[in-house]
């Protein structure tokens, strides 16, 4: 008999990045964090909207994700919400990314936080902006496969 292992345990999603970027290749990072910030993200207290990621150093780094403490989890330690963290990838996977984003012009951008095997794991995605006509296009698409269905599904 096999032990199954559990399925990743999404936290948070960042909806906005499939709205405003292409989205291209994706990667997983883990991530160095604090105990107060490990027990915040057990809570689901985080946010990803604003957040990016930066490649500095050869290491990557993640800015703008909004993580609130939890009253009962710091207290010894002042807290600070929007501290960058730093995200743990594999030497190779690195130097793919930041050819990618020196080169040919991406952004990395953080699509989810999810739990895997008892560690936090961030899902970031090698992206392209797109304009506002590529996102009225977009939504224009979206709306008729809806009412595709709703046609298909009254028949």
């Amino acid at each position: 008999m096999s032990k199954e292992k559990p399925a990743p345990r999404t936290v948070a999603v960042n909806k906005k990045a499939r709205h405003d970027y292409f989205l291209e290749g994706r990667v997983e990072a883990g991530m160095a964090l604090q105990g107060w910030e490990v027990k915040s993200l057990r809570a689901g207290r985080i946010q990803l909207k604003e957040s990016y990621v930066l490649l500095k150093n050869g290491e990557a780094w993640l800015f703008g994700a909004h993580l609130s403490p939890l009253p009962t989890a710091s207290t010894h330690v002042h807290p600070d919400p929007l501290r960058t963290r730093k995200l743990l990838l594999h030497k190779d996977e690195l130097n793919k990314l930041i050819g990618a984003v020196e080169r040919k012009g991406y952004t990395l951008v953080p699509l989810s936080i999810y739990w895997k095997n008892g560690r936090a794991k961030l899902e970031i995605s090698l992206a392209k902006g797109k304009q506002t006509h590529d996102k009225r296009n977009a939504e224009r698409d979206r709306d008729w496969q809806r009412e595709k269905q709703r046609l298909l599904k009254t028949r």
